[in-house]
């Protein structure tokens, strides 16, 4: 017992203090691009061409516009741009309450807004969601799983994870819903009491990620039950689901 407390002691307080403060990502995180000022020369699509998943097309005065539910952060785009027009930053907090919003042409970005009144007061303080990996890779499930880690420690903000739906206020999806998955998502979803919320999360549950269009799956949640919170990437990084889930939730 002496060697646990001691071994204890010596790690210290591994939480970490947010959102009181900002958490470091690391120099090769791939964080929200921004559109920079500026015109592409001439009929240049370098960036739409090479996107490997459709998420970039050109805008008013031939300018870049990215929709971030489609895109995996490669940064093939930025690479590719001549004009240096598209910068990937280290901002992680990408969460939307729509697809639309989602869709940046210049350097601004609209955050998801606060869950209605009477929906914060049911779960502004405490939120139990069913995970549901519809077809997903298991990267954003893992992400997800993360959270749960001394370092992120989404217990303290009243956040748990549930087994059953019918224990739940909401779900939180991943992958692109297989075909094989529809009809178990539509019953999970049926199952949750109501009030309930949707979160959709990673570009596959978004959009379809890099599987839209195929003929075996249903292209993301949304076409499937309502979503009211859409949390973009490939994976998102566990500060991005988290970051969007309080916002949603009113906490930030």
């Amino acid at each position: 017992m002496f060697q646990i407390l001691k071994a204890r002691l010596h790690q210290g307080y591994r939480t970490f203090p947010f959102p009181e403060k900002q958490p470091p990502m690391a120099p090769r995180y791939a964080g929200r691009p921004k559109i920079l000022p500026g015109s592409c020369k001439g009929d240049c699509a370098a960036c739409v061409g090479i996107c490997p998943t459709g998420a970039l097309s050109r805008g008013a005065g031939n300018r870049p516009v990215i929709d971030l539910g489609r895109c995996i952060f490669c940064r093939a785009c930025e690479e590719a741009c001549a004009e240096k027009l598209i910068s990937f930053t280290q901002e992680f907090s990408m969460a939307a309450n729509s697809k639309e919003a989602l869709v940046i042409a210049d350097e601004k970005f609209r955050q998801a807004e606060a869950m209605g009144n009477e929906l914060r007061r049911l779960f502004g303080r405490s939120l139990k969601l069913r995970q549901v990996s519809a077809g997903g890779c298991n990267a954003c499930e893992a992400d997800t799983n993360v959270l749960g880690t001394p370092n992120f420690a989404l217990a303290r903000f009243g956040i748990q994870f549930v087994a059953s739906p019918r224990h739940a206020d909401g779900l939180l999806i991943t992958g692109p819903v297989s075909q094989n998955m529809k009809l178990a998502l539509q019953k999970t979803y049926e199952a949750l009491p109501s009030p309930s919320i949707v979160i959709a999360v990673g570009a596959c549950a978004v959009s379809g990620g890099l599987f839209k269009g195929n003929s075996e799956v249903n292209n993301g949640a949304a076409g499937i039950v309502p979503v009211d919170l859409f949390v973009p990437g490939c994976p998102p990084h566990p500060w991005t689901i988290l970051e969007g889930i309080l916002r949603f939730m009113g906490r930030l």
